[in-house]
């Protein structure tokens, strides 16, 4: 069981189209709240972003936002976060993310999102961290990253225990589990692409 003290959450500055979407983000973040996770996001206070900190704030918890200084002339950050780290780069974010973290759990986004996620997926097979990783497949949103992740592995790109360096789940109810259960990556998956 890994100990989850603070957790990232990778997700859209937009809420998207299905309702699921702005359901799960809200679910987590009172979730993460209620338990006393530290939630660590993108420091956003639009779209999904502001909707999981926004939730978990209202349930007593702790949010730090990470944010590059370029986009606070936008005036998008949240104002009420615990604490705001603002960097000087998009790179300097990403990192600060993941050093603050225990595990990380990816909401529906876009590019953005889906370049955290490759990158903290990218890191953990190439042994820059152990941690968690939970794709929240809300609305069925992620479906198309599962059939990425197989075709990569059918392609001959990628060991097939590839698509264990993260658990994919249905419900904010099922993220914190997940992450307390998630299991090692095999060496194989560590290895083979060497």
């Amino acid at each position: 069981m890994t100990e989850i003290r603070s957790v990232c959450v990778f997700c859209g500055s937009r809420e998207g189209n299905d309702p699921a979407y702005r359901e799960a983000a809200m679910r987590l973040g009172r979730l993460i709240g209620e338990r006393g996770v530290r939630l660590i996001y993108g420091g956003g206070s639009i779209g999904l972003m502001g909707v999981i900190a926004d939730a978990a704030l209202a349930a007593g918890g702790e949010v730090v936002g990470v944010i590059p200084d370029f986009l606070m002339k936008y005036e998008i950050n949240h104002a009420r976060l615990t604490d705001l780290v603002i960097t000087g780069s998009m790179h300097d974010r990403k990192r600060r993310m993941f050093e603050i973290a225990d595990g990380f759990v990816v909401l529906p986004g876009g590019i953005g999102t889906l370049d955290e996620t490759f990158e903290i997926v990218t890191w953990k097979q190439l042994r820059l961290h152990d941690s968690p990783i939970v794709v929240l497949d809300a609305g069925g949103y992620w479906a198309p990253l599962s059939a990425l992740i197989a075709a990569v592995i059918a392609g001959g790109f990628a060991h097939e225990a590839i698509a264990e360096l993260f658990t994919v789940v249905a419900s904010a109810d099922d993220v914190l589990p997940a992450l307390e259960s998630a299991p090692e990556p095999k060496e194989e998956v560590l290895t083979s692409h060497l």
